[in-house]
């Protein structure tokens, strides 16, 4: 993995750790930054595979433990004792694995438009993904990832942003390897027999006009989990985050607030 380490003024400043989806980028956080890191220390990564870490391949039966135990590394490399964990969709879903397997080192869990198990609506949504990379080639699968991420309207009124996000994601695709083993470990996990045993704090953040997840997903974790804040938005699509920066920042620091004041 490549890391980065956004200080913050404040020496006793608490630390949130920022999880991609499946781009798996750094820069995916890129909205988020500035609100953080004014009260936290803020830690963003390219996940294996993806991003300034795209070498060497990943190997087959990569899982989302795999991806899980690449915080715990980033975590002792930085050492960082505990994090609040913010993790989108599959970014989400190696919060949730982190904190089951080591929840003395996540001290409060955000997922951003996740899922326990992936549903059928789901499963087809990447199905077509898989089939378009491997029958159309990169490019193909590139322009239409977009249509998955954003809602229509706000795609119409960015259409110039949409043109250099193509360009920089083909300058920097994690090669279709990676990507289809990526997609492979977020299909196989099914955290649902375990939800039970998760304890700490949970922000479920979701939006109706998701495409790609059915914010259904989020309101089934909400009922499996035993402390879960669920926060369902109208419009924002799956990068609901990018879309809509200003409500989701004032959402996960009130969210810090309520729970952990300033620490």
């Amino acid at each position: 993995m490549t890391f980065d380490v956004h200080a913050c003024e404040r020496p006793d400043a608490a630390t949130v750790l920022l999880s991609a989806g499946l781009g798996g980028a750094a820069g995916y956080w890129a909205p988020q930054l500035a609100a953080l890191g004014a009260r936290y220390r803020v830690i963003t990564y390219d996940q294996r595979g993806t991003g300034r870490a795209r070498a060497p391949q990943l190997p087959a039966n990569y899982a989302i433990s795999d991806m899980a135990d690449e915080v715990l590394e980033i975590l002792d490399a930085t050492s960082t004792k505990t994090c609040h964990f913010v993790g989108h969709a599959l970014g989400g879903l190696a919060g949730i694995d982190l904190a089951l397997r080591h929840p003395d080192r996540v001290r409060s869990l955000t997922v951003v438009n996740g899922w326990a198990a992936a549903d059928a609506h789901t499963r087809r949504c990447f199905e077509i993904r898989v089939a378009l990379l491997k029958g159309a080639g990169v490019e193909a699968y590139v322009r239409a990832q977009p249509i998955f991420l954003y809602p229509a309207t706000w795609l119409a009124a960015n259409a110039e942003r949409m043109v250099a996000e193509d360009a920089h994601a083909l300058s920097g695709f994690q090669g279709s390897n990676n990507l289809l083993r990526r997609i492979e470990a977020l299909l196989r996990f099914d955290a649902t027999p375990h939800l039970h045993a998760l304890r700490l704090p949970v922000l479920l953040s979701a939006a109706r006009d998701d495409v790609l997840v059915p914010c259904s997903q989020s309101e089934t974790l909400a009922v499996q989990l035993a402390d879960a804040t669920l926060d369902v938005v109208p419009y924002g699509g799956h990068g609901l985050n990018v879309t809509e920066p200003e409500a989701f920042n004032a959402l996960l620091l009130g969210f810090l607030d309520r729970r952990f004041g300033s620490t």
